[in-house]
């Protein structure tokens, strides 16, 4: 992240009513700034009194379409170009909006504590200053994400690339490139990363330990890892490869690339791999050259029904991330791992406790989630028991909703799907979108469990259980003033070494009534026990 002196920078700043909120923009020429920096401070404001909705990004067109679409439209925003930074803001008043117009400067500036203040303008600059680095970390618009990481490769350095909406046969080009040069590509869209300790993106403090573990999946990499760590093993290194990886049209080069790295590393002596259902031509290869790998390998594709009869697989294969990270843990450590999981018995004990207070027409699971990978596999733990949920991001065989912003029966959302989070920060950042959506469910009379995920680690919101506890609390106010009883079930993917205090975020939870499961699968499992007891 660059902080530059803005003193001498000057804004274009207006302010008026549209419909019945208080519109204002801010543009700032030739500032950029990246957009997870620019997500937290879009957090950051739309926690000020008054403030009903914000979005910071740079000026690309993409963006200038986005503001447009949420009723931002001028001469100024239109004409602003893709290194213009633009901060669009609506408010209860115009003084709530000018408040925080006529003191932008504060909201830039905000420097974490022993932060280098000298800023490297350029790649080649950077490298002056850091000779050594092998590793670069892209967070531009998608439509110069390309240009910048081949620039990067070019150089010789590995890309974590965090931007997305690049085109695949960008994403081809340049992961064809970096593997002919011995490079790796995580990315685009890619979240979340631990390289010998260090987190990148979206990830958690885990300790350092014998299994390697390759994701296409950001979340799914974070509730491994931290998985892992509680089973009392550790983490060699995580690498995340980008959603689209293993898609036939990319065909699993940063997978494999990775695969290699990590059965060449002596400290790896386990590797894990973690997916959605890679595509049909791309398993074929993924098989063949695990089934060649000198190291056991477990792997965990979420939503697959089963491989292909004919495939010779001969690696173990697991079905959640909770199985995948106990087995690996165990043939880490050479015994079974720290039981994380809780018993049947006790999930019967807490299904029964909670279905005894809740009226005969609750029957609906509704799940929001900020994790995608906590969506998809909760929609796997339902459809093994025949349950149908409809989803904004379906599993194979499940129906999608028709409109994401409204539930239908069994309904599972997730709320970091690009319709959710165009134009507004990530719900592992700010909340805001979820406590509608939770509000907005607990309305139903039919809906008898609300499914919830929190998400932990760097770059996560400070206290994510404090951002909903109030909400939570409001949700089963409203169910319980119609004479039902609304459940909360959620897991909280995180460590103790995280800054939010993992311990301290359960103990909220638990305090205000909400059932804590060990792992997302659990949480899922939970309120799919509930469901299927409520239909008996």
């Amino acid at each position: 992240m660059e902080f530059v002196d803005v003193k001498e920078l000057r804004f274009l700043n207006r302010v008026e009513w549209i419909g019945s909120m208080a519109t204002g923009y801010a543009i700032r020429r030739n500032l950029y700034l990246d957009s997870v920096f620019l997500m937290q401070v879009a957090k950051r404001l739309s926690e000020e009194p008054g403030i009903e909705q914000v979005a910071a990004l740079m000026g690309t067109e993409k963006n200038k379409r986005l503001l447009v679409g949420m009723g931002f439209e001028n001469t100024e925003i239109l004409s602003a170009g893709p290194n213009d930074l633009i901060i669009a803001l609506k408010g209860k008043s115009p003084s709530s909006v000018n408040a925080i117009l006529d003191n932008v400067d504060a909201w830039l500036l905000r420097k974490p504590s022993g932060l280098d203040k000298s800023v490297s303008r350029t790649l080649d600059q950077a490298l002056v200053r850091q000779p050594h680095a092998n590793l670069i970390v892209i967070s531009v618009p998608g439509d110069y994400a390309a240009s910048e990481a081949r620039r990067a490769l070019e150089r010789g350095l590995n890309v974590f690339m965090f931007s997305s909406n690049v085109p695949v046969e960008d994403e081809l080009s340049l992961k064809r490139y970096a593997r002919e040069r011995g490079l790796i590509v995580m990315g685009p869209d890619c979240g979340t990363a631990i390289i010998a300790g260090v987190g990148v993106g979206f990830s958690n403090i885990v300790r350092r330990g014998p299994i390697g573990v390759i994701g296409a999946m950001g979340t799914g990499l974070q509730e491994f890892t931290t998985l892992v760590h509680q089973s009392g093993s550790g983490i060699s290194h995580a690498i995340g490869t980008g959603s689209r990886d293993l898609l036939d049209a990319i065909g699993g080069i940063s997978t494999l690339s990775a695969l290699e790295a990590l059965e060449a590393d002596p400290q790896t002596e386990v590797i894990a791999l973690l997916s959605k259902p890679p595509g049909a031509k791309t398993l074929v290869l993924l098989v063949e050259r695990i089934n060649l790998c000198i190291k056991p390998v477990v792997t965990c594709f979420l939503g697959i029904r089963k491989y292909p009869s004919e495939m010779d697989i001969r690696f173990r294969t697991t079905h959640t991330l909770d199985e995948a990270a106990a087995l690996a843990t165990q043939m880490a450590v050479g015994k079974p791992a720290v039981r994380t999981a809780i018993g049947d018995q006790e999930l019967k004990t807490l299904v029964a406790r909670e279905r005894a207070r809740m009226t005969p027409e609750q029957k609906y699971i509704r799940g929001i989630f900020a994790g995608g990978t906590f969506c998809y596999q909760a929609q796997q733990v339902m459809r093994d028991a025949g349950l149908v949920v409809h989803s904004n991001a379906p599993l194979d065989g499940m129906p999608g909703l028709a409109d994401p912003l409204r539930s239908v029966e069994h309904t599972l959302v997730d709320i970091g799907a690009d319709e959710f989070t165009q134009a507004r920060p990530h719900p592992m950042i700010d909340a805001t979108l979820r406590r509608e959506r939770i509000l907005a469910e607990a309305q139903d009379p039919q809906v008898a469990v609300l499914l919830l995920d929190f998400v932990l680690g760097y770059n996560a919101s400070p206290d994510p259980v404090g951002d909903l506890l109030g909400t939570i609390a409001e949700a089963k106010l409203t169910a319980s003033q119609r004479g039902g009883f609304l459940s909360v079930a959620a897991s909280v993917c995180g460590t103790e070494r995280d800054p939010q205090h993992f311990q301290e975020q359960i103990r909220a939870l638990e305090e205000a009534g909400v059932v804590v499961l060990p792992s997302s699968a659990q949480a899922a499992l939970f309120s799919r026990m509930l469901a299927l007891s409520l239909q008996a």
